[in-house]
């Protein structure tokens, strides 16, 4: 998953993308309304986390423009003000979720998972293909009924992989879905990651590359 939080409190938003980090969720910061709205131009986000009160076009503009231009990501809004006129407002700009602050970092995550997983509701919470089990909320992973630690970048990985069923990923978009805005497009990165995630999960191997396209993950 990847996830744009915007917040002009520059420590808060280190801390929530350092926390995201921990699960296995690549964000993005923007610390006003204008460089929200060129992110969003150009990456591809899950999830953007949006603070109501920042600098530039307010939080409720940028919410107004992701609607509008149909960017097609949810929008979780963060706000101090917690009633309910405020959250209607939220709402009623095309908000999928709203959170008060202060918060705990473990709300967001669950909040953020459940809005991905919303688009498609008959997408199950757990994972199961080509042998392969992964729960995204327990953040485990199991290759025929043992258990497989990974890394956090690795699960990441899996997780984009998994969700596609077989379908082949391109390396540019485990890059975009997996890493934040500082990977660099021209490093081994993801070569080197999903080598280190074959050896994890075992023989016989079960991610596959497509020359030239991507990788899958399948029996064969």
């Amino acid at each position: 998953m990847r996830v744009l939080v915007v917040e002009d409190e520059v420590y808060l938003a280190e801390a929530i993308r350092a926390g995201l980090r921990l699960e296995a969720i690549a964000a993005d910061l923007a610390f006003d309304g204008n460089a929200a709205l060129d992110a969003v131009a150009v990456n591809s986000y899950d999830v953007v986390v949006l603070d109501r009160d920042i600098p530039g076009p307010s939080g409720d503009e940028v919410c107004r423009r992701i609607v509008a231009d149909g960017i097609g990501c949810r929008v979780l809004m963060l706000t101090a003000a917690g009633d309910l006129d405020d959250k209607v407002a939220g709402f009623e700009l095309g908000a999928d979720d709203y959170l008060t602050k202060p918060f705990e970092l473990r709300e967001l995550v669950v909040r953020l998972r459940a809005l991905v997983r919303r688009p498609a509701a008959t997408t199950p919470t757990v994972i199961e293909y080509a042998g392969v089990r992964l729960d995204p909320y327990r953040r485990e992973v199991y290759r025929f009924g043992h258990y497989v630690k990974l890394p956090r970048k690795q699960f990441a990985v899996l997780e984009v992989l998994m969700a596609a069923r077989g379908g082949v990923i391109s390396a540019e978009t485990l890059l975009e879905k997996a890493w934040d805005e500082n990977a660099d497009p021209f490093s081994n990165a993801v070569r080197i990651t999903i080598s280190a995630l074959r050896k994890r999960l075992g023989d016989p191997w079960v991610i596959h590359t497509v020359p030239g396209v991507g990788y899958r993950i399948g029996e064969s």
